[in-house]
């Protein structure tokens, strides 16, 4: 089968190469889905760059991706919820980092495994599971409901988008910090945007002079903003900032879960979670699809297709 690869810890684009490898085996409890799509994720170049060596082993060559959208092309035993020909997404996350999903061919654990619903786009499909699951995860743990104010740093971005639409779902209200090219977007999400910069607090406060009831930030480096604009009793929550643990908030990490991707899957049929996708890159454009994210630039999703 024909993947992308690299093979060794490398911050250097050049070294991502298509090649032809084995197709993965079939382990019992497990389904193989042949790949139509897979979300292109900050995480992906971070292990590559060898930055989260200490949390997850590497077997060379590897191929990155965590996301993926396809169909079920073979079973392994004891796999009775999914058939050949089920057409399924999930948050693909290994404990080895080796085969992962962009590729022609990935297996996955079928307890990660959701289905797509066929409202559900290939693209949307497959940029929706770990920005997704992070977003959930996230506003799960601050207990989000139509009741509060929440406040989402990045709103704009892969897992800030997403949040918002599944904070406004739950009826809650939304701000949300942006560049201002991205205000409009923000408002079309349901968002009260806020430009990012100097004065952002008395910005926040404008709109919320009695605080914020929770705080999701999906971008690091926002806690002196979280604290200044929480209400008394505000709930916080970091996917990048560990430190907001001692000042009470929670650090997130989200694990593969096919019933926690379901839900999301549910949300998209009924029409209250759309994955922006920003651009769409084939299997030998890896490269340019990881440096269009670290642009910084993204608004919503890059997706791998075949």
């Amino acid at each position: 089968m024909r993947a992308a690869t690299y093979d060794r810890y490398t911050s250097e684009l050049g070294d991502l190469r298509v090649r032809d490898l084995p197709e993965p085996k079939i382990f019992p409890g497990t389904v193989q889905i042949e790949v139509r799509a897979a979300g292109v994720n900050p995480v992906d170049w971070k292990l590559m760059s060898g930055a989260l060596d200490p949390m997850i082993d590497a077997i060379f060559p590897v191929i990155p991706g965590w996301d993926v959208a396809g169909t079920v092309v073979a079973t392994g035993v004891d796999t009775p919820e999914f058939a050949v020909g089920d057409e399924v997404l999930a948050y693909a996350r290994k404990d080895v980092l080796h085969a992962g999903t962009f590729a022609e061919l990935v297996t996955v654990s079928a307890a990660h495994v959701a289905r797509k619903p066929p409202e559900l786009p290939w693209e949307q499909a497959g940029a929706l599971p770990l920005a997704g699951g992070t977003a959930l995860r996230t506003l799960d743990l601050l207990e989000v409901t139509a009741d509060d104010t929440v406040l989402i740093h990045a709103a704009a971005g892969g897992v800030g988008s997403l949040g918002v639409q599944i904070a406004r779902a739950r009826g809650a209200r939304v701000l949300g910090t942006a560049s201002e090219r991205n205000h409009d977007f923000l408002r079309d999400l349901g968002a009260e945007p806020v430009a990012y910069g100097e004065g952002v607090v008395d910005r926040i406060r404008e709109l919320a002079p009695d605080g914020v009831q929770a705080v999701a930030d999906f971008v690091g480096g926002q806690l002196d903003t979280t604290l200044a604009v929480l209400a008394a009793g505000g709930r916080h929550a970091s996917i990048a900032d560990g430190s907001v643990t001692e000042h009470g908030g929670r650090s997130v990490w989200v694990r593969p879960d096919g019933a926690h991707t379901q839900r999301l899957a549910d949300l998209a049929a009924e029409g209250a979670l759309v994955v922006p996708v920003s651009a769409t890159f084939s299997l030998e454009e890896v490269a340019e699809a990881f440096a269009a994210g670290q642009s910084g630039h993204t608004r919503g999703k890059n997706v791998i297709v075949l």
